[in-house]
Parts: structure tokens; C-alpha cells; sequence
């Protein structure tokens, strides 16, 4: 049985409608990251070990808003 995933908005969505993001969902052994635009389009996963330590690379690289 498959089961609904929960999906939210990254804290850093913009002003005005919030939707030029990402949004993520937590599943048992992945988390999941779609466009916030386009939600019925393609998802992408990464196992759970590697998403924290991706995070952090992104907080080092200064790309990000805020």
C-alpha cells in the first residue's frame, strides 16, 4: 500500500506566492525534492545519509537567498 507523502516548502521561497523553491518529503530511507512550479513533473531522491551533508555543502557555497 502506498502511502501519501507530506510534503513542504523550503524556508527560503521568495516573497509573493512562495512558489520559486523546492519542496521536500521525508520518507523512510529518502527524502524527496520536487519544483514547487511544476509538482506533477519529475522527482528527484536521495537516500537520507547524503541529504543533510548536501545541505550543509549548499550553506558553504554562499548560492543560496538569504
Amino acid at each position: 500500500m502506498a502511502t501519501r507523502d507530506h510534503w513542504r516548502k523550503s524556508s527560503y521561497s521568495g516573497g509573493g506566492d512562495g512558489n520559486a523553491c523546492v519542496e521536500i518529503a521525508h520518507r523512510r530511507t529518502h527524502i524527496a525534492v520536487r519544483d514547487t512550479k511544476h509538482r506533477t513533473y519529475a522527482t528527484l531522491t536521495f537516500p537520507a545519509a547524503a541529504f543533510a551533508p548536501f545541505l550543509e555543502a549548499l550553506k558553504t557555497t554562499g548560492d543560496h537567498p538569504g
